[in-house]
């Protein structure tokens, strides 16, 4: 087991066990109702107890993980009411993202961003490899608004909703359909930002939201279902 010698190398351990179990509840190899104990985590993932309890902290103040107990924590199940009420958020913000970016963008990060996304859909039937350059491609996209936008509270924001989007968002891996759909929403998106057409970029980013909203709707009601 990793042992810590300083508080630098501590700090380091906890920011890799957190994004360790971070990414394994968004992609959910640690799914909805995994009870997630201290002593566990620090032997699966080889670190002392005081960096993996930091961690789950962390995870509980972003909403991934909530405590049953005094002793017991479980990943949160990703409920209808949790979906709407984020992608309500996810509308509020990210409309208003794409229109700035429309009028502050530099025309050429988004062409390039433009003509990737042309060949986006490609991706979606290669495999998990390109699956996850699909989504790859996604996060550049968001970070590029981010930066044309240049606004910190609002990219502050734009941060915490995203992380519980892409959890959602992995869901529409079974639904390759609506990923290819969601290319194109994408490629009109960089075409609007590229060409400073604010209206359209915020039109394009609503309705993108709320097809892929409908996709989450369902994939949760399925889950249920099961």
């Amino acid at each position: 087991m990793y042992t810590l010698t300083d508080a630098g190398g501590e700090m380091r351990a906890s920011d890799r066990a957190y994004e360790t179990l971070r990414e394994e509840i968004l992609e959910g190899t640690l799914p909805p109702g995994t009870p997630l104990t201290e002593v566990e985590q620090s032997t699966r993932l080889g670190y002392s107890r005081t960096p993996v309890r930091e961690a789950l902290s962390r995870l509980t103040a972003d909403g991934l993980v909530a405590a049953v107990s005094a002793r017991a924590l479980v990943v949160t199940e990703v409920a209808d009411a949790d979906v709407t009420a984020l992608y309500e958020l996810r509308e509020a913000l990210e409309v208003t993202a794409a229109r700035l970016a429309a009028t502050r963008r530099d025309p050429a990060v988004f062409a390039d961003l433009h003509e990737r996304f042309a060949h986006a859909a490609e991706l979606v039937d290669g495999g998990e490899g390109g699956l996850q350059r699909y989504y790859d491609l996604v996060t550049e996209l968001d970070a590029a608004i981010d930066n044309a936008v240049d606004n910190s509270y609002l990219e502050q924001a734009l941060r915490s909703v995203r992380l519980h989007s892409a959890r959602v968002r992995r869901s529409a891996r079974r639904n390759p359909e609506r990923l290819r759909a969601a290319a194109s929403e994408h490629l009109l998106i960089c075409q609007a930002i590229r060409d400073g057409d604010a209206a359209l970029a915020g039109h394009a980013t609503h309705v993108h939201l709320r097809l892929s909203r409908a996709n989450a709707l369902a994939t949760v009601a399925d889950r249920d279902a099961s």
